[in-house]
């Protein structure tokens, strides 16, 4: 139909929000008995969709109808209780009210001005954080989207601080600089660097030990290599939560280390630090109070929705050099006296994302928390006492935290077969429907990742993929 100039109307909002409203109700409640990997094929999901716009406007039952029936039928389920690949994460009911309000109030902190609740309740929030995790005042937080963006923004000081005069006349004609972290670091880091002016060559992966924390030998030789070649250390990124094993770097000792050849110390957090807030796991965490920067993801492992990613800085002077540029039309009467969001990185436009965090950490507050974090731990640890205890199965890297890396081998296979027997595993747990589970490579070698980390697993659901990663394995044994 037609449509004439103006909104939704507010009594036809309403009715269409109740529908959505107990939909959401529903799936939460449902979820576990959806496939958690769809049965679709590339282009499946396009191919039902008109290739144009409509001309006319359609009503919305048509368009709450096609989301019902071609968008859920192929989409990964992330909130369901058997979603163990990537790192767990949970749309939590307290975060999703959060994220309704803010999406209906359409707000941009970018100043002060434009919005001083949001401003200032992330402020509060982020020192409720801070206290949660046990850093210690004098850290300054901002909320971004992603970790690749905070990663990106604390490097982008980095860089100020390692290259004063890079502020007004680039990098052009300064000596190379260079930034350092573990093999196992994030992709992300690597990206940062490359868009920061430093180059592929920027980057220097730093070599791990056994239980793949980054080597301090190793990065002091770096370190003082590169000085001797006239390289400049800007940063090192150390990580606690790795992406392939979440192992942790030994970041009390990187910190005097970088300090001594004047790098900065990023902490690449954005799994393992809501851990921090368990008082056994907090002193896995020692040191990292002394780092310059540090990236926690509440929409990892507190359970809020993607996305949410908190960046504290101790120099938080040198992030808003980075980026601080005030044009005369967002300028304001309260300039210097309020923090104005949009200095701390490239974005102007910044959503009010502090709001389903603080509806998150208010719901579940310090105890809730603590308890769910705890309990996803436990079932990791019981999960690769299952796997420690069974013929053929191995774990391949220490349990750290909520995640558990399995390897089938039976006695006398090659490695190479046994490489391609665990991807055989993967892609039939995968095709089930019933759980899902992704890899990595540890010493060129395939290895299944099982992330634990969804308020709705329980230790039923780790039961039964552990039952199922057996069959999967005999199945393709037999194959």
């Amino acid at each position: 139909m037609a449509r004439g100039v103006g909104d939704l109307p507010p009594e036809e909002l309403r009715r269409l929000a109740h529908e959505v409203s107990d939909w959401i109700a529903d799936y939460l409640g449902s979820v576990g008995d959806l496939p958690v990997f769809p049965d679709v094929r590339p282009g499946d999901v396009r191919s039902r969709i008109p290739g144009h716009p409509p001309e006319s406007g359609e009503e919305m039952e048509a368009a709450l109808a096609d989301f019902r029936n071609l968008v859920v039928p192929g989409v990964t389920h992330w909130n369901h209780p058997s979603f163990f690949g990537y790192f767990a994460t949970t749309g939590s009911g307290p975060g999703i009210l959060g994220e309704m309000l803010s999406a209906a109030m359409n707000l941009n902190a970018m100043v002060w001005r434009s919005s001083p609740a949001a401003t200032e309740l992330e402020e509060v929030v982020m020192d409720w954080l801070r206290q949660l995790v046990g850093l210690p005042e004098g850290f300054d937080g901002v909320i971004n989207d992603t970790a690749s963006h905070s990663t990106l923004y604390a490097l982008a000081a980095a860089r100020e601080v390692a290259y004063p005069e890079v502020h007004a006349g680039g990098l052009f004609g300064l000596p190379r600089g260079r930034v350092y972290a573990s093999e196992h670091a994030h992709s992300s880091v690597e990206k940062a660097v490359m868009a920061l002016g430093f180059g592929r060559e920027g980057y220097r992966a730093i070599p791990s030990d056994d239980a793949f924390r980054m080597r301090l030998d190793a990065l002091d030789a770096a370190l003082k290599e590169d000085e001797a070649a006239g390289i400049r250390p800007v940063a090192v990124v150390a990580t606690l939560g790795t992406t392939s094993v979440t192992s942790l770097d030994p970041v009390k000792e990187i910190v005097p280390l970088a300090a001594a050849h004047g790098a900065w110390v990023h902490v690449d957090a954005a799994y393992g630090g809501p851990a921090a807030i368990v008082p056994e796991l907090r002193p896995m965490f020692a040191g990292w109070e002394g780092a310059d920067s540090i990236v926690i993801n509440p929409h990892k492992w507190i359970f809020t929705p993607t996305d949410c990613s908190a960046l504290y800085c101790r120099r938080p002077e040198e992030l808003v050099r980075a980026f601080s540029l005030v044009p005369e039309y967002l300028r304001t009467a309260e300039q210097g006296q309020v923090k104005n969001l949009m200095d701390y990185g490239v974005a102007l436009g910044r959503r009010f994302r502090a709001l389903k965090l603080w509806f998150v950490l208010r719901w579940f507050g310090r105890a809730g928390l603590v308890a769910n974090i705890r309990e996803h731990v436990r079932l990791a640890k019981q999960l690769a006492s299952w796997a420690e205890a069974t013929e053929g199965w191995s774990v391949a890297a220490p349990v750290t935290l909520g995640l558990v890396c399995l390897r089938h081998a039976p006695a006398g296979m090659a490695d190479e077969e046994a490489d391609e027997l665990n991807q055989r595993i993967l892609d039939g747990v995968n095709a089930s429907g019933t759980a899902f589970l992704s890899h990595t490579k540890l010493g060129g070698r395939l290895v299944l990742r099982v992330a634990i980390g969804n308020l709705k697993t329980m230790e039923s659901h780790v039961a039964a993929l552990w039952s199922l990663l057996q069959d999967a394995a005999r199945a393709a044994t037999e194959a």
